[in-house]
Parts: structure tokens; C-alpha cells; sequence
């Protein structure tokens, strides 16, 4: 079983920084691929970022590339996502996101566990 805790949300002022961090437990998280996705109010969850199971392949959304770094310590079972330059249509519920030792994938429905989400606000 696998269980993700995200934490590290808040409110923060455009143009702000934020560091997202989600706690993995299970054996497995060394071989996983791991992904981060958001939900604002009223849209559909969409996909921000995934690391592959080493670091060494990430992937980001069009709408965060320059700005969001995913990155992930296996020895701490932590994946995290730095957040810079954000903007109030950042603003929504960041979701981590495991998907086995399998390939990275954009689309929430190939990934098999979620955390609870942590709620991140953006002023403007």
C-alpha cells in the first residue's frame, strides 16, 4: 500500500515562492515515476509536472515551464515541486501523484495513488 501526504501550501503574493512537498511511504518509490497535478475551482484537475524514478527525465505543462521545478530525494521517499514567479491562476489544489515503475504519463488516470491535495493561493 502507498500512501502520499502533500504539504507545504499556502497563501503567497504574485510573483511569490512556494515549495511543495509530498511524503511517500511503500518500498517501491526508488523505482516509481511521480507526478504533481492541480485543481482550481471549478476546472478539471490538470497535470503540472512528473519526474521519472531517478530524476533524471522530468516534464511540465506549458503553463509552469520556467517557473516549476519537480524534484525528488529517494533516500527521503519525498518528491517536491518549487514553485517561482507564481501567479494568481496558479492558484488551486496541488495533488501528488504515483504511477509505479512504469514510463511518465500526462494524464491522471494511468496513475494509481493520490494524496489528499494541499490548497496553494496566489494574490494578486
Amino acid at each position: 500500500q502507498v500512501q502520499l501526504v502533500e504539504s507545504g501550501g499556502g497563501l503567497v503574493q504574485a510573483g511569490g515562492s512556494l515549495r511543495l512537498s509530498c511524503a511517500a511511504s511503500g518500498r517501491t518509490f526508488s523505482s516509481d515515476t511521480m507526478a504533481w497535478f492541480r485543481q482550481a475551482p471549478g476546472k478539471d484537475r490538470e497535470f503540472v509536472a512528473a519526474i521519472n524514478y531517478n530524476g533524471g527525465y522530468t516534464i511540465y505543462a506549458d503553463s509552469v515551464k520556467g517557473r516549476f521545478t519537480i524534484s525528488r530525494d529517494n533516500v527521503k521517499n519525498t518528491v517536491y515541486l518549487q514553485m517561482n514567479s507564481l501567479r494568481p491562476e496558479d492558484t488551486g489544489v496541488y495533488y501528488c501523484a504515483r504511477r509505479g515503475p512504469v514510463a511518465i504519463a500526462t494524464t491522471g488516470a494511468l496513475y494509481d495513488y493520490w494524496g489528499q491535495g494541499t490548497q496553494v493561493t496566489v494574490s494578486s
